[in-house]
């Protein structure tokens, strides 16, 4: 008679929106190593939760993936987690260890496929390294944040923008360029009133992006 499978669900976690979409591979190799590993061990996937762009600083009852899943625990009869590895669980060591703890009082399992014992040995030894690579893997997160803040400062301070929505003038400079020329063509001296310029931009062919006339305050942010 063939091995009774173990059931066990499947958790993925991403901390940036840039690491989520169909184009990017961060939940695709999360899963592979996770089906891998319950091929290997047993195991059969009955489920999977997915906390994309959530901080792995973030307590683990505040994570919107991380809750349901818990409550389908309740139900479905697994009493196992497969992450791809510990610092998808959880990168901040107070959160990765009170999380543990919190799982191991339901009675339920963790197992990260790149390190299977990670979680289950209860030796010193074992608490001592689980708490040494927590300590790198928050200290790594912590120092990626800081260069990356330090490298947006220096591009605000060369070029005055490195983040947020792009300008008119970065997106099309020519309808800024005609704005401009228009709100000084008023005859008899004076301007061209806002609602005037947007008017005569869409008899150019220039409208926004719902194919409609530029708002008045389109235009006075183009002529600022």
């Amino acid at each position: 008679m063939p091995k009774e499978l173990t059931p066990a669900v499947a958790y993925l976690r991403t901390s940036s929106a840039a690491n989520v979409g169909a184009d990017k591979d961060s939940d695709k190799r999360q899963r592979a190593a996770i089906t891998a590993y319950a091929k290997r061990a047993g195991f059969t996937v009955v489920g999977e939760y997915y906390d994309a762009a959530v901080s792995g600083a973030d307590p683990i009852d505040k994570r919107p993936g991380f809750v349901e899943m818990l409550q389908r625990l309740a139900t479905n009869g697994a009493k196992t987690i497969i992450v791809e590895s510990p610092d998808r669980f959880a990168r901040d060591l107070t959160v990765q260890l009170t999380g543990h703890d919190k799982l191991k009082d339901l009675g339920i399992e963790i197992i990260p496929a790149t390190a299977p014992d990670y979680f289950t040995e209860d030796t010193p030894t074992a608490r001592l390294v689980r708490q040494v690579l927590g300590a790198i893997s928050e200290f790594e997160k912590a120092s990626a944040v800081a260069k990356l803040a330090a490298a947006r400062k220096r591009k605000r301070e060369q070029f005055g923008k490195c983040e947020g929505r792009k300008s008119h003038s970065e997106k099309r400079p020519e309808v800024v360029t005609l704005a401009r020329n228009l709100r000084r063509k008023r005859p008899k001296g004076g301007q061209l009133s806002l609602r005037a310029v947007s008017k005569e931009l869409a008899a150019h062919g220039y409208l926004n992006e719902r194919g409609k006339p530029y708002a008045a305050k389109s235009v006075a942010s183009m002529l600022a």
